[in-house]
C-alpha cells in the first residue's frame, strides 16, 4: 500500500477513536474517491495518483464554496472549508515562485523548446515534477508567456 493511503487510513482510525466525526467523514469521502478510481481503472494508486485525486477534490470544494457563498449558504460553505483543510494536510509542500520559475526554465532547456508549438513537451516534463506542488493552470500560463518571448 502506498504511504499516503496508509497515512490516510491511520488518520481515519484516529478520528474514529477520538470521536471526531467531521474529520472521519471527510476522510471517508477521500478514501471513497481513491477506491472509486482504483476500481474504475483496475489499478492500485501510488502516492502521485492519490495526490491527483486530492487535487481534484480540492478543486471541487473550491467551486462549491464559491457557489454556496454566492447563494448565501455559509453553513454549507463552512463544511466545504473544513473538508478542504483536511484534504490539504495530505498535499505535498507547495513550491515558491522562484522554484517554479527554475523548474520551468529547466524544462524549456531540456525540451529545447523554441515556441508555442513546444508547449506540450514542456508541460509533459513539468507535470510529474510540479503536480500537487503548484497550480498547474498558473504554471501553464507562465510557460506560455516564456515561450512567447
Amino acid at each position: 500500500m502506498a504511504d499516503l493511503k496508509q497515512r490516510i487510513a491511520e488518520d481515519m482510525k484516529d478520528a474514529m477513536r477520538t470521536g471526531d466525526t467531521r474529520r472521519r467523514d471527510a476522510l471517508r469521502l477521500l478514501q471513497a474517491a481513491i477506491k472509486q478510481r482504483e476500481v474504475d481503472e483496475r489499478i492500485v494508486l501510488d502516492d502521485a495518483a492519490v495526490v491527483a485525486v486530492i487535487e481534484k477534490m480540492l478543486k471541487q470544494r473550491s467551486d462549491s464554496i464559491r457557489q454556496y457563498e454566492a447563494a448565501g449558504r455559509q453553513d454549507l460553505a463552512d463544511v466545504e472549508h473544513y473538508e478542504s483543510g483536511v484534504l490539504r494536510a495530505y498535499m505535498p509542500e507547495a513550491l515558491d515562485d522562484a522554484q517554479i520559475e527554475r523548474a520551468i526554465a529547466d524544462a524549456i532547456r531540456v525540451a529545447e523548446a523554441r515556441g508555442q508549438q513546444d508547449m506540450g513537451r514542456v508541460m509533459a516534463l513539468l507535470k510529474p515534477a510540479l503536480s500537487g506542488r503548484a497550480d498547474m493552470g498558473r504554471v501553464s500560463a507562465r510557460v506560455r508567456a516564456q515561450l512567447a518571448d
